[in-house]
């Protein structure tokens, strides 16, 4: 297969400057701990210190690095056919609530810049979600009807801005693309201004909940506060039993310069072709950077090269002169019945709060659930808190989603068991490329690096014990199950997991 396009980063990640905040080395306390340094986490701290109230933010890594950083990051209220569906499982006030709780996020973004003259390219543009020629038009027209009744400036259209016809779009007035991390971080410097606290590279293992709770890390460190925000993407603590109600996915990413005058002007979404995302942002030398998404896959599911190339091609088929110049992928979690997870962790939280399943619509409900957990904290009244309260429960609507998921996370953690191995030996193991293998009556995630050397570690992942799978095209180990990521060498990327892969010890042929 032809070597993939592009460089291998993202385009926010690439265009901003690294952070370099310290580790917490000592025992500390705080009025609010947030756990979680993503747009989730950044926006409840930013809340939450405009209160008064003193912050800590712990991130494992760095902050606005890792799924905030990857994003496609449309701000907008228009989440593809989501108020049609809304309203049929949920009701017309669900919808409406939805549709006035994601708006006045991307209104929050606006002001918020304003008020803190942050550059962040922040611009103003319709949103749409179309079909192509031959493609039934029913679904944009109850999508239309839907989204109006829920409150958005919606129409039905049939031209847009792109370089190819479609045969009926949703267009939504007054939404919002911007650059996440020219955001987040002018945030971060207000907030540490106030007096928070940042911590990077600090990765926290466990809860004790009680008045006041207490979070302890992996150096040995103590976090002590009145109240806790979990918002690590994919909770790192399952007392809630959320895994059972989130299904994790990955979606690539392209992009290409692109010159200014053959910007669509607007974000664009269809569920065709395995979903296709379409954006621009200000580039260089005048020119913008067209960003597509798409090709969604679970974690583990198997190489994204192919999916990479495939989503290359349709760019280059539609835009007719483009040269890719990036690639990368991003993650987000599904819920069994398309609400996110914001408020209160579990049924006996009082002080613990969660931020969840956001759907690929990370940065609207990353503002919006920061208001919201702001707002609980605070004993204020949202008119959609009881809306995504993580305690909610609708077995009906749930039961089938919910059966689904676990049988398939039952089939990774049986199926993969049974088969005999995913390589011979690891002599069969090519320079840059992974596999699980069997050493010693145990299962190993082996990683040849392009050197030669052997990079042996446990197949079992360290949140619920799934069998791991490689992806050849991000050089990562993927948990199938539950959507934990590892580096070649074991070291946790995403969570749920927060223990890395056990090294192994291997002596066989090399």
């Amino acid at each position: 297969m032809a070597s993939l396009p592009g460089v291998p980063e993202s385009y926010w990640v690439e265009s901003t400057a690294a952070t370099s905040f310290p580790s917490l080395s000592q025992d500390i306390a705080a009025d609010v701990a947030v756990v979680g340094g993503g747009i989730a986490g950044l926006c409840a701290a930013w809340e939450l210190s405009q209160t008064g109230r003193s912050v800590v933010v712990l991130e494992a890594d760095r902050i606005a690095a890792a799924v905030t950083g990857y994003t496609t990051a449309k701000l907008s209220a228009q989440h593809t056919l989501i108020y049609d569906r809304l309203r049929k499982s949920h009701g017309e006030q669900a919808a409406w609530l939805y549709a006035s709780s994601q708006q006045d996020a991307v209104e929050h973004v606006f002001a918020t810049a304003a008020d803190l003259d942050i550059d962040c390219d922040l611009e103003r543009l319709p949103a749409y979600t179309y079909v192509e020629p031959g493609e039934q038009t029913e679904q944009i027209t109850a999508e239309v009807d839907a989204a109006r009744q829920a409150g958005l400036p919606a129409s039905l259209v049939t031209e847009t801005g792109l370089p190819f016809d479609v045969a009926a779009a949703v267009r939504v007035e007054n939404q919002a693309q911007f650059h996440p991390r020219k955001y987040l971080l002018a945030l971060v410097r207000q907030i540490t201004r106030s007096g928070a606290r940042v911590y990077e590279r600090t990765r926290v293992m466990g809860l004790e909940e009680g008045e006041p709770c207490r979070l302890a890390c992996e150096n040995g460190t103590t976090v002590t506060a009145a109240d806790v925000v979990v918002a690590t993407h994919y909770p790192v603590f399952d007392r809630a039993l959320l895994f059972a109600r989130l299904q994790p996915r990955r979606e690539l990413v392209v992009a290409a310069p692109i010159p200014a005058e053959q910007d669509p002007g607007g974000i664009y979404i269809t569920t065709q072709h395995n979903t296709r995302s379409i954006r621009t942002t200000p580039y260089r030398d005048g020119r913008r950077l067209l960003i597509i998404t798409g090709e969604i896959a679970s974690p583990g599911s198997g190489d994204a090269g192919e999916r990479f190339h495939r989503l290359a091609a349709w760019t280059r088929e539609h835009f007719t002169g483009v040269n890719i110049s990036h690639r990368w992928a991003a993650q987000d979690n599904a819920t069994t019945d398309h609400l996110p997870y914001v408020g209160h962790f579990h049924p006996g939280a009082e002080h613990v709060y969660v931020s969840a399943g956001f759907s690929g619509w990370g940065m609207s409900n990353g503002v919006m659930s920061g208001k919201l957990l702001a707002a609980l904290i605070t004993g204020q009244d949202l008119p959609w808190a009881k809306l995504y309260d993580p305690r909610r429960l609708h077995p009906l609507r749930e039961a089938g989603p919910i059966v689904k998921l676990q049988a398939k996370v039952a089939r990774h953690f049986i199926g993969d068991r049974l088969r005999s191995t995913h390589a011979d030996s690891v002599a069969d193991i090519l320079p840059g490329a992974g596999a699980v293998v069997r050493i010693g009556g145990q299962r190993c995630a082996v990683y040849r690096d392009t050197a030669g050397a052997v990079h042996a570690v446990s197949a079992t992942c360290t949140h619920l014990g799934c069998i791991v799978a490689f992806n050849q095209a991000e050089q990562t180990w993927e948990c199938p199950c539950h959507g934990s990521r590892f580096a070649t060498d074991g070291a946790v990327l995403h969570g749920p997991a927060t223990r890395p892969l056990e090294p192994i010890d291997q002596d066989e042929p090399t």
